[in-house]
């Protein structure tokens, strides 16, 4: 089943606004996926500055695993991405889903985000 781009969009616009409504100042944990690999930034909308950023496209994350499309690796990527937020002195995000449903790797990557010490 194919997202349309235009659903997409529509999904992605209306759970910003949701965060928007909820996020009292705190930064934004946004992720993308895509079919190979996941990304993870913590941005401070703002300022419009991204604070935080971990991929499985980075080299010592690519080194270590084969593959950066599997719920293990948004599972690092997610206690990678609290570490940074950490070391940028983030304790509390809003997590920004974009269009995708809260399931597999996007639950995975949250689930250990949540793991490593980001509240949210």
């Amino acid at each position: 089943m194919a997202i349309s781009a235009k659903g997409a969009d529509r999904r992605k616009a209306r759970v910003r606004k949701a965060l928007k409504a909820r996020a009292f100042g705190r930064p934004r944990l946004s992720v993308f996926r895509s079919d190979k690999n996941i990304y993870a930034q913590i941005i401070d909308d703002a300022n419009g500055r991204t604070l935080a950023a971990a991929s499985t496209l980075e080299k010592d994350f690519k080194s270590s695993t084969s593959n950066g499309a599997t719920t293990e690796a948004a599972a690092a990527i997610g206690k990678l991405i609290a570490e940074r937020g950490q070391q940028a002195g983030v304790g509390e995000v809003v997590f920004d889903r974009g269009a995708y449903i809260y399931h597999g790797r996007v639950k995975a990557l949250a689930d250990a985000a949540r793991e490593g010490g980001l509240q949210f």
